[in-house]
């Protein structure tokens, strides 16, 4: 289902809590979402459909790959700052980013899974991630 994008600042700076199996409609709400606004979103955490939970969903060459309890284990190389922009809120902001990072995460079946991102895809899931810390960008 298509939900609507919170722009509550006090939802969005709130932390959220891990994801358990019970929470594969919200996965599925925030890919259906995501593929609402295709045209200019390439990732959405579930704090932005108004669920507190540690989900997230990126726009991956190929197909969408949906995230549940993602942590980042390891960063690579020095920070950059890149611009970056949020369905949440208006214009763009300054952030710090890793060109690489490796992740460890439950796919869709819940599976854990390990595994490394770099470029725009490693930005698009930290950008995320910091969402679900209630890091507002």
């Amino acid at each position: 289902m298509i939900r609507e994008i919170v722009k509550d600042k006090i939802l969005l700076s709130q932390k959220s809590i891990e994801a358990t199996p019970d929470d594969k409609d919200i996965g599925q709400d925030l890919l259906d979402t995501l593929n609402a606004h295709h045209e200019h979103c390439v990732g959405m955490a579930a704090n932005m459909i108004g669920e507190l939970k540690n989900i997230i969903v990126i726009a991956d060459p190929g197909a969408p790959i949906i995230m549940y309890n993602p942590q980042i284990i390891k960063t690579t190389g020095t920070p950059y700052t890149a611009l970056e922009g949020c369905l949440s809120h208006q214009g763009t902001k300054e952030a710090l980013r890793y060109h690489k990072i490796k992740v460890a995460y439950l796919d869709h079946e819940f599976k854990k899974k390990i595994k490394t991102f770099s470029d725009y895809t490693a930005q698009i899931i930290q950008h995320e991630i910091d969402h679900c810390n209630g890091i507002l960008i």
